[in-house]
């Protein structure tokens, strides 16, 4: 069992509202959700400093011959 804090906040209504509309689930499941998503900007950040700097070594005419045959 994973290890867990309960927490007590103040989140204003309209965002809580908003948030909760949007995930299409409850309370818990929302702020974890949102959390998440916090927690992976750093992750993200780091993707986006790649951006550019990968070489796949694509062929794209072979690559699209895939679509061809479709």
């Amino acid at each position: 069992m994973k290890a867990e804090k309960k927490v007590t906040v103040m989140l204003p209504k309209d965002l809580l509202a908003r948030a909760l509309k949007a995930n299409g689930e409850g309370l818990t499941p929302t702020l974890r959700k949102g959390l998440e998503l916090v927690a992976a900007k750093d992750v993200y950040k780091g993707l986006l400093k790649l951006k550019g700097k990968f070489d796949l070594k694509l062929n794209l005419t072979e690559t699209r011959k895939d679509r061809d045959d479709e």
